[in-house]
């Protein structure tokens, strides 16, 4: 898996949160041809929507699969007929190519989205997003360890402050040949402090 589903599917999520919020024609006509233009950009840039490259080809696929066990006999025109109508469909891509931009435009200036998609047409940015799946893998990986250890050194150093303490709370212990501190046994020879003489 690559970055850029990571960074695009956060962009994408982005993006189809705002649809409905921002594609209204008073919002619409906030945003200037360029501004929009440049959104596109980088739109295109982080591959913000690539994620849903799927939707129509696996919509397409469980309806194939639905329809032909429902009709065996038919398999041939079902395939033939969705071919056709996601094909058909495959235009409306460009609103979604369209709500993306415009949700950019929302958050992103003009010159920020410019910014945006000159990093991500750069070396640099292209291997960020061909890439950084790996330092995320390594990342993920090394914060796994330090999670580990934190825990273990954490309820180590709790445990031996618990135990001091509680050392430090119990009554000693009486010294070899010495009577308890209750006095149950007195020293060999010895009458008990309350005992009458005969």
């Amino acid at each position: 898996m690559m970055l850029h589903n990571r960074v695009g599917r956060f962009f994408a999520i982005l993006a189809a949160s705002a649809v409905f919020a921002f594609s209204s024609p008073a919002f619409s006509q906030d945003v200037t041809d360029a501004h929009l233009k440049a959104a596109r950009a980088a739109v295109a840039a982080i591959h913000a929507t690539d994620t849903f490259d799927n939707i129509l080809p696996q919509a397409a696929a469980a309806l194939e699969q639905q329809l032909i066990q429902k009709n065996p006999d038919m398999q041939e025109l079902i395939a033939k007929t969705i071919n056709e109508k996601a094909m058909a469909l495959a235009s409306r891509r460009a609103d979604l190519e369209r709500e993306a931009a415009l949700a950019y435009a929302k958050v992103f200036s003009e010159k920020e989205l410019t910014e945006i998609a000159a990093f991500y047409n750069s070396d640099t940015g292209k291997k960020l997003l061909d890439n950084g799946s790996i330092v995320t893998r390594e990342l993920v990986k090394a914060a796994d360890i330090w999670q580990n250890g934190l825990a273990r050194d954490l309820a180590q150093q709790v445990g031996e402050t618990l135990g001091a303490a509680a050392n430090a709370k119990a009554p000693a212990a009486p010294a070899d040949g010495a009577a308890p501190a209750d006095g149950a046994a007195p020293a060999d020879g010895a009458a008990p402090a309350d005992a009458t003489p005969n």
